[in-house]
């Protein structure tokens, strides 16, 4: 398991990329293919998306910082895994429109709200003092 602070740095990094290039394609190539409600859905995964993108560089810097390191593993990995579940069942349900991928975005949100509180209870222990 890749455990060093650069790593998600660049995964960060590239979340931010990708996040944009998405918010491109959803503004200019299927904004006149999707009905609206499934274009606001497109939106929110690129939100989403790019939220966790900036909150993968405060792993990195909790990664960079000495103590509760594992914390920052699991919060980090859970931004991963949730953005792609959370984030692309939501961009499939908007191209497809194939309504079961809504059962699969809560699998995503599960896994940010770990990530999320991981990062939490790694901040506090960084800052105890």
């Amino acid at each position: 398991m890749v455990q060093t602070p650069s790593f998600f740095l660049v995964v960060g990094a590239f979340m931010g990329l990708v996040g944009v290039a998405a918010g491109a394609f959803g503004a200019h190539a299927i904004r006149e293919k999707v009905p609206p409600e499934r274009l606001g859905t497109f939106e929110t995964a690129v939100r989403y998306w790019m939220y966790h993108a900036l909150a993968m560089f405060v792993v990195a810097w909790l990664r960079a910082q000495p103590g509760g390191e594992l914390l920052e593993l699991i919060a980090g990995w859970c931004f991963v895994a949730g953005s792609v579940v959370f984030s692309g069942s939501l961009v499939a349900l908007t191209l497809t429109g194939e309504k079961r991928w809504g059962a699969v975005t809560p699998i995503g949100g599960v896994l940010l709200l770990v990530g999320w509180a991981a990062l939490v209870w790694a901040a506090a222990l960084a800052y105890r003092g």
